[in-house]
């Protein structure tokens, strides 16, 4: 018996829209992993609350080229504001 039947529309699946990337196999970022699952256990799953942590393990896997080089923007953090000392030794 086919699995084809009239009318049906065979399934496309599609790629992820950045693609895939390579896992951690040697663990190089599993620390940083780990700190952020922590994290997470620990404030109810609110990602909001452990920004930091998952900067500090996408950051890792950029360097180690287990994923793209992108911009924090794009990764959904802004760029860090400049502190107001800082901003007064412009001036």
């Amino acid at each position: 018996m086919s699995s084809m039947t009239f009318g049906q529309k065979l399934f496309r699946p599609t790629p992820p829209e950045k693609g895939s990337f390579p896992l951690d196999h040697e663990g190089v970022c599993k620390a940083s992993m780990l700190k952020y699952m922590r994290c997470l256990n620990k404030e109810n799953n609110s990602n909001s609350a452990c920004r930091e942590e998952a900067k500090d393990y996408l950051d890792c896997r950029m360097k180690h080229n287990l994923m793209a080089q992108e911009e924090w923007s794009k990764l959904g953090f802004q760029q860090e504001k400049p502190t107001a000392a800082v901003e007064e030794n412009k001036q």
